[in-house]
């Protein structure tokens, strides 16, 4: 037997289904899993990858288009919203995997050429066909809780070096569909919707670049919330059902598109001021974690990378609060920063801020179609304006309405939380009951839960209620008294 590395933090590896072994119980509960064999294939590396290459190509097609009608302007543009991400992307696969510090000069050829995700989704693949071929010793043992009915069942997950490495290829394809999504497809996106208003009708390479950056953003979007209850659960095996991630496609799906069109429909109606509104939330977002971290006074993370200096933390550490500020332009992040903590994020599940960020974004995207309505051009008077301003609020407070139900009724970890969000609107509402009754506060009811126990005991003389009365009588004291008493009848008598 090799020797077993302990690790608690494999979060990539939650998805492996368990197996209980008969001496579950004799081992105090834990059930212990071995599957080496047994091995998921890398659907989310497939999928990313399939979704980087056909943005890519579909942009590369549309900029030539741009390039033979003389279009500069939209272009100059798509390019950049093509190469950016893709540079990002080539650096966080290099990054993630390590491959600076080895001898693997064809794949970092391949980085060079943006074919990185290509690559790296081969190589996925290559260790899923291999794997079970021959039997291999465990690496590692991740412990995890798995939750069932409300109870938590320890358990013991034995991972062999397949799956390892395909958690490792699964990680890094996570990071980059969040890149891809909120740093490329969401303003590109933006811009070809924008470019299609302006120029009035549709291209079939633009709707269709339109419709893979829509696909994009919403995967990204359920990666960044999957991330987040991964992270902030770490020592639970989380499962989600298909449920959660029907009602996940509605919430982001929802949200992301009427937050796009509100932006959009305002920048044709006022196009100087849509740069000021998308600086104003960028910079806002990008300040807020530094201004919590030097409001606490803290360190910097020292475990983003050992071989790192400060200024190399540093910079990880801009371009990671970047991501976060774009994240949250477009749609909510579900994570907060802490750039004090090694993994740069907040476990604790703030409601104040979930309810606090979507009332303003609410009040900020009607503000934003409100303008337009008031300053739209000609080209909407064949389009019932009143009625697509009532879609877009609608569309927005259903997706508020899908993010209550999945946190409600489909969140995996729901069991866990203190208070949910039957809790906070009730507590809200009775708030604005006891408000309009005169602001006269009644005192709680009793529960069987908080209620103190009531038990009947023989009443006791009121004397023995008075601590003074808790001493021992002192016997020669009332001796004395009784013949002073004595004397006292008989001189009287006499």
């Amino acid at each position: 037997m090799c020797e077993v590395a302990m690790e608690e933090q494999e979060r990539e590896i939650s998805d492996i289904a368990p197996q209980e072994c008969p001496s579950a119980a004799e081992n105090g509960g834990v059930m212990l899993v071995v599957n080496h064999s047994h091995v998921h294939a890398p659907l989310s590396v497939v999928l990313a990858t399939l979704l980087y290459c056909a943005e890519f190509i579909t942009a590369a097609v549309l900029c030539s288009m741009y390039h033979k009608t003389n279009d500069g302007v939209w272009m100059a543009f798509t390019i950049t919203f093509m190469l950016v991400p893709a540079v990002l992307i080539q650096l966080a696969l290099t990054f993630i995997h390590r491959d600076l510090g080895t001898d693997r000069p064809l794949v970092l050829f391949l980085h060079l050429l943006l074919l990185g995700p290509v690559i790296r989704c081969f190589e996925a693949l290559v260790v899923y066909f291999k794997a079970g071929h021959k039997e291999e010793p465990y690496v590692t043992i991740s412990r995890k809780i798995q939750l069932k009915k409300g109870q938590g069942l320890p358990m013991e997950l034995e991972i062999g070096q397949s799956e390892r490495t395909l958690a490792t290829h699964r990680n890094a394809f996570k990071r980059t569909a969040v890149i891809q999504a909120f740093l490329g497809s969401t303003p590109q996106l933006t811009l070809q919707l924008y470019a299609t208003i302006q120029e009035k009708y549709f291209l079939p390479a633009r709707l269709a670049l339109m419709i893979i950056t829509l696909i994009s953003i919403i995967y990204g979007a359920l990666v960044c919330s999957v991330l987040a209850i991964q992270i902030r659960y770490d020592e639970y095996k989380v499962r989600l059902r298909p449920a959660a991630y029907l009602c996940m496609i509605a919430w982001r799906g929802l949200e992301i598109a009427t937050r796009i069109t509100a932006l959009v429909l305002f920048s044709t109606a006022l196009a100087e001021w849509v740069i000021l509104v998308g600086l104003v939330n960028l910079l806002f977002f990008f300040f807020h974690p530094w201004a919590e971290f030097w409001a606490r006074k803290g360190s910097l993370a020292e475990d983003v990378e050992k071989n790192f200096s400060k200024l190399g933390t540093t910079v990880v550490l801009c371009m990671f609060t970047l991501l976060y500020a774009c994240i949250n332009v477009f749609c909510w992040s579900a994570v907060q920063l802490d750039l004090t903590h090694k993994e740069l994020i907040e476990r604790e599940q703030h409601w104040g801020r979930l309810a606090l960020y979507y009332c303003g974004r609410f009040v900020e995207n009607f503000l934003l179609i409100l303008l337009w309505y008031l300053f739209k051009s000609d080209f909407y008077e064949y389009v019932c304006a009143p009625l697509l301003v009532v879609q877009l609020l609608i569309g927005y407070s259903l997706a508020v309405i899908f993010m209550l139900l999945f946190y409600q009724f489909c969140h995996p970890c729901r069991r866990l939380f203190k208070y949910n969000v039957h809790d906070c609107l009730h507590c809200v509402c009775c708030h604005k009951g006891r408000e309009g009754a005169g602001g006269r506060q009644r005192k709680p009811q009793p529960t069987y839960s908080t209620a103190g126990t009531m038990v009947l005991v023989p009443e006791e003389p009121l004397e023995l209620l008075d601590p003074r009365n808790s001493e021992p009588p002192d016997l020669t004291s009332q001796l004395g008294e009784r013949e002073t008493a004595i004397i006292d009848d008989i001189m009287e008598a006499a």
